[in-house]
């Protein structure tokens, strides 16, 4: 399949070197509103040209879940390898994010948490993991601003094998605090002034610098801007550019690098279903500040 023919939202790269192949995940179900079925993942070598779909997740008759699947991230860690990934619960119809984990790239893939790993009382999603300096694994999430009105990103450091909370959440910021947001309109929550927060990702630069994508609105279009921690540390103060990296109609992006060094941005776009796409994006780092090519 080309690029253009892979429906998919939430686009997730992980290079394996040894292979020569990236491997792209994502939210693969036709209508990811409704019943979830699982995830799909895809594989390149030159992401343009992908074979697939390969399914990683299906649920088990016995899984918390059966609606909106959403957002799977895989990371290589331990001779494993591990999904973050949203679900919505069953028995109290909030958003958690839980850790599944598999021996291979792809699946299958099956629960490693006993459920989310998000406060049940919250209504999270788009668990991201990320590795400090100490080789403390956090995980960085959104409360959803349905629940919230302003929607914030948290943290929370996780147990060492990821199958469970190691503190509490942190709130890192809320989404009115970046200059480029502007509040959602939604025909749902009509009383409410709403921004929204999703699918926060951190990477290092090659400065050394700590960045974080994440997604929100401007003016009801989505949008991708990036914020960088004053320490280099996970809890920050995060400093936000003035300027969304795009507005396009598209975001929930990840940062990877290929297999010639290149530091590539994929996010989805449009934001509309059934019309989502990934794109790949060449970006770089300038005087503390990302900006795509």
């Amino acid at each position: 399949m080309k690029r253009k023919e892979i429906q998919i939202r939430d686009p997730f790269v992980l290079p394996l070197p040894e292979e020569g192949r990236y491997y792209l995940y994502g939210s693969t179900d036709a209508n990811i509103w409704g019943p979830g079925t699982g995830f799909d993942a895809y594989i390149s070598n030159d992401l343009e040209d992908w074979d697939g779909p390969y399914p990683v997740f299906r649920p088990g008759a016995d899984f918390y879940s059966d609606t909106n699947f959403w957002a799977p991230e895989v990371y290589a860690l331990h001779d494993k390898f591990y999904m973050f990934a949203t679900f919505r619960r069953r028995d109290n119809g909030r958003l958690g994010t839980s850790v599944l984990s598999s021996p291979g790239p792809l699946g299958p893939f099956m629960p490693h948490s006993s459920g989310p790993v998000t406060p049940e009382a919250w209504s999270s999603l788009d668990g991201s993991l990320f590795m400090d300096p100490e080789g403390q694994p956090w995980m960085i999430f959104c409360h959803e601003w349905q629940q919230v009105g302003d929607g914030e990103v948290c943290a929370m450091r996780l147990s060492s094998d990821l199958s469970e909370p190691a503190g509490e959440p942190i709130t890192l910021f809320r989404a009115s605090e970046a200059p480029w947001t502007t509040p959602y309109e939604s025909p749902r929550y009509k009383e409410t002034v709403n921004y929204v927060t999703d699918g926060p990702f951190l990477f290092r630069g090659e400065s050394g610098h700590v960045y974080m994508l994440w997604a929100s609105f401007i003016d009801n279009w989505y949008a991708l801007g990036v914020a960088r921690s004053a320490t280099g540390g996970v809890t920050g103060p995060w400093i936000h550019q003035p300027e969304a990296l795009y507005r396009n109609d598209g975001g929930h992006g990840m940062v990877f690098r290929t297999f010639d060094s290149k530091l590539v941005l994929t996010l989805h776009a449009p934001n509309r279903t059934p019309d989502e796409r990934p794109l790949f994006l060449r970006i770089e780092e300038a005087e503390g500040f990302i900006q795509h090519r």
